[in-house]
């Protein structure tokens, strides 16, 4: 049976097809509408029955976005506001006359990597995506951790410390989730902006910066160490409260080498003594980890509907 994976942003929907075996068959992209739930999920029912003719079957459906699904199956998603409240996957269900699995989409990135990604072979795996945002997810033996009222793994929303807020004198900056300190507002991609303002009195944006640490610039390496040390400390959190054996990264900030090369010190900085920092690797499937988990539940949604 073929099984499709949909992975929603705020500004494009991908569609990819793919096989028993996980492979990917065929990928494309669309428009995501925003303002309108019914065009959305139009949309949506569109691209599904396109993968339909070009398979020649009713495939399997699982639907990866960002916001966060509550054990009403309601979501909230501030990238997809007219989705907001509304429960997309009995909808679409009823649309597509098959199941529908939907989840957060960096829950389906570390879903991916934990089964024949980068956290291949490992127990207990944190998937977890650094790039416009920061939030992940905790996979144990290739299933993904409860995710209760669907906020586990939100890692980005854990409170910057007193004492790096100090030790930097960082402006406690409020999120756009509403809370005030949230580390999300430092380490993802507009907070590495904030970050070199603050630090070096000048703009400078998040590839710009990338590009300065290859070349050993100095101010480019001193914000470094402050993201760093932000970015430690909180994975030393996870590792307290989960016991991750390896931390994935995804999203643009992990394709920075300084950043996965010294990010285990970093936590090791912020652990107990004597205590194993987990394993730091980079994303196997990268860009297609989110569409590819999202395949993933989409097949395990079918199969359990199916028994």
């Amino acid at each position: 049976m073929a099984v499709y994976g949909l992975d929603i942003g705020g500004t494009k929907i991908e569609t990819a097809i793919f096989n028993d075996n996980l492979e990917q068959q065929q990928s494309w992209r669309i428009t995501t509408p925003t303002d309108d739930y019914q065009q959305f999920l139009h949309a949506i029912y569109q691209q599904v029955i396109k993968a339909d003719e070009l398979t020649g079957c009713q495939g399997a459906v699982g639907i990866g976005m960002p916001g966060i699904v509550n054990d009403e199956g309601k979501v909230l998603s501030a990238n997809v506001p007219c989705a907001t409240g509304k429960v997309i996957a009995n909808d679409l269900q009823a649309l597509l006359k098959r199941p529908v699995a939907i989840l957060n989409d960096t829950r389906c990135f570390a879903l991916s990597e934990a089964n024949g990604g980068a956290g291949e072979g490992y127990s207990r795996v944190f998937g977890a995506i650094v790039g416009t945002g920061a939030a992940g997810g905790m996979c144990i033996d290739g299933t993904l951790f409860n995710q209760g009222l669907g906020m586990s793994g939100e890692y980005g929303h854990l409170p910057l410390s007193a004492y790096l807020q100090q030790k930097y004198q960082l402006p406690v900056l409020k999120c756009g989730c509403g809370l005030n300190g949230c580390v999300e507002s430092y380490i993802a991609g507009p907070g590495v902006q904030t970050l070199y303002q603050h630090i070096t009195q000048s703009p400078k944006s998040a590839i710009e910066w990338a590009n300065d640490i290859k070349l050993g610039d100095e101010q480019a390496l001193k914000v470094l160490a402050c993201y760093l040390d932000i970015l430690g400390e909180t994975f030393a959190a996870i590792s307290k409260s989960l016991h991750p054996e390896v931390i994935v990264l995804g999203g643009g900030l992990s394709l920075i080498d300084a950043i996965v090369e010294k990010l285990p010190d970093a936590i090791q900085t912020h652990l107990f003594s004597g205590f194993a920092v987990p394993d730091v690797k980079r994303a196997k499937f990268g860009d297609s980890s989110g569409v590819r988990g999202a395949a993933i539940i989409g097949s395990v949604h079918a199969n359990s509907n199916a028994s």
